[in-house]
């Protein structure tokens, strides 16, 4: 997958599952589909990422970072089998997962950077 698509499908994908989310308050029957679409861009631009470091700290942030996105795209299915709001806890690990990943990773990488120059 290009560089240049990655940012794009993610910043789709996240408006996207963002508002299907939110129209699933209103009850609308097309909202599920939305946030579906919307988690398996957001999980394609994850997945495909470069990231370029082979740590175990920086594999490890990866797996938690794909382990987040896997549970965002399950939180889809789940609006639609479960009427409830069941969903919202799937929905709450990924957010977690993802913002986790978000602040360590960056740092992992450049830290491996640093040492790299040494």
């Amino acid at each position: 997958m290009k560089k240049t698509l990655i940012p794009a499908f993610f910043a789709v994908g996240a408006v996207m599952s963002l508002g299907g989310a939110l129209a699933y308050i209103t009850r609308w029957p097309l909202a599920p589909y939305i946030f579906i679409v919307g988690s398996l861009l957001v999980a394609a631009a994850q997945v495909f990422s470069p990231v370029g470091r082979t740590s175990p700290v920086i594999r490890r942030l990866r797996l938690q970072q794909i382990v987040g996105a896997l549970l965002l795209v399950a939180t889809g299915p789940l609006m639609l089998l479960l009427h409830g709001n069941e969903w919202i806890v799937s929905l709450t690990l990924s957010a977690v997962f993802q913002l986790f990943t978000s602040i360590r990773l960056p740092q992992e990488v450049e830290k491996e950077m640093r040492k790299g120059k040494r």
